[in-house]
């Protein structure tokens, strides 16, 4: 109880016109301080510890996950601020749905009211131009949920300055599964005439085909000299004819075998070539597609699991943080240092490629 009493203390001290102001000041300073520097294009939060700053601090679960809202709202305003142009929140999982009944329909209806919450802070995303994506399995849904995610999406349509990716319901292996699903769909789709891929010179379908193709049209050495040798020697009428039918129904074979083999091309050709498939094919079908590289992951509450969330979007410059704080109590001054370190690593970085490039070209 002292500590929810200190706790709204420090919230009276810190709301007081004097101590905002400065506060404010001093963010604005520190922000601008940052934008000097490079700054992540794409940033992901594990939004975790609601539940828990609300048992250690005696309140009700939903006022924990209502202060995890403000949270939230105080670090787009600083994410946009700085330059963020995505910003990815981990708002519901796929594997909560394996939870009591009880516990689902209390998650989904928190969740309706968490958008409802999103849609009435347009203000903020308008401000920074920011749009709301909605990424997950809809058909998962229930219809009331789903009516407060299109009024979400729809409020902030027109804005293309920044994006703002709500996952909800979703698991990174879902979203996977998802892409290589429509990939596999694409490849298997014949193409019209008129947009037929162009095969890779040097792939191993086409090295193939060439390949049978010399050896069908070869003639072997033995069967151009018996040829060479009756062209030369005379022949009766009946041996004429017997050639003339053996050249017409050979002529006929080939022709059918060309064709056959026409047919046969053309229906590989209508195709997309499988070789043509990489990790950008796939990337193209995420749910994420068209964002910046993930730059950064940062999940609260000191759990040090990713929780299959952003599997695919993490790559070999992907920074990964875990921050001891709980949700509720993040905001500038935690996010600050985490930046700052961003950036320290991204100079360190340019500079190590840089000496190799110049070690390379000395």
């Amino acid at each position: 109880m002292d500590s929810l009493h200190n706790s709204r203390i420090r919230k009276w001290f810190a709301e007081s016109p004097p101590v905002t102001w400065g506060v404010r000041q001093l963010r604005e300073l520190l922000i601008g301080a940052l934008k000097q520097g490079p700054i992540p294009q794409h940033v992901a939060f594990v939004m975790d510890g609601n539940r828990r700053f609300a048992r250690d601090h005696h309140i009700e679960t939903v006022e924990g996950h209502n202060l995890g809202f403000e949270a939230l709202a105080r670090i787009l305003e600083v994410c946009y601020k700085t330059g963020v142009k995505v910003v990815t929140i981990y708002a519901f999982s796929i594997e909560n749905f394996k939870r009591s009944k009880h516990e689902v329909d209390a998650l989904m209806k928190m969740a309706k009211v968490k958008l409802e919450q999103l849609s009435e802070h347009g203000a903020l995303l308008d401000r920074y131009g920011a749009s709301i994506r909605i990424l997950g399995q809809r058909n998962l849904v229930k219809p009331d949920v789903l009516a407060a995610v299109d009024k979400a999406v729809a409020m902030t349509a027109h804005n293309k300055r920044a994006i703002l990716n709500v996952c909800f319901p979703y698991t990174s292996r879902d979203e996977i599964t998802s892409a290589v699903r429509t990939t596999v769909e694409t490849y298997s789709t014949p193409l019209g005439s008129q947009s037929l891929p162009l095969k890779r010179p040097f792939s191993e379908t086409h090295i193939t085909q060439h390949i049978r193709q010399q050896m069908l049209n070869t003639v072997p050495e033995e069967v151009s000299e018996q040829m060479a040798s009756r062209s030369a020697s005379p022949s009766s009428p009946k041996e004429n004819g017997h050639s003339a039918e053996g050249e017409h129904s050979s002529a006929a074979s080939t022709a059918i075998n060309s064709s056959d083999k026409d047919e046969s091309n053309s229906a590989l050709a209508s195709f997309r070539d499988p070789e043509s498939i990489t990790a950008e094919t796939l990337t193209d079908h995420m749910l994420t597609a068209g964002a910046p590289p993930l730059d950064l992951l940062v999940r609260t509450s000191g759990v040090q699991r990713l929780s299959d969330f952003m599997l695919w979007q993490c790559h070999e410059k992907t920074s990964i943080v875990f921050l001891e704080c709980l949700w509720p109590e993040f905001d500038l001054w935690q996010f600050l240092p985490v930046l700052i370190e961003w950036q320290w690593q991204r100079r360190k970085l340019h500079e190590q490629e840089r000496g190799r490039s110049r070690h390379i070209v000395l």
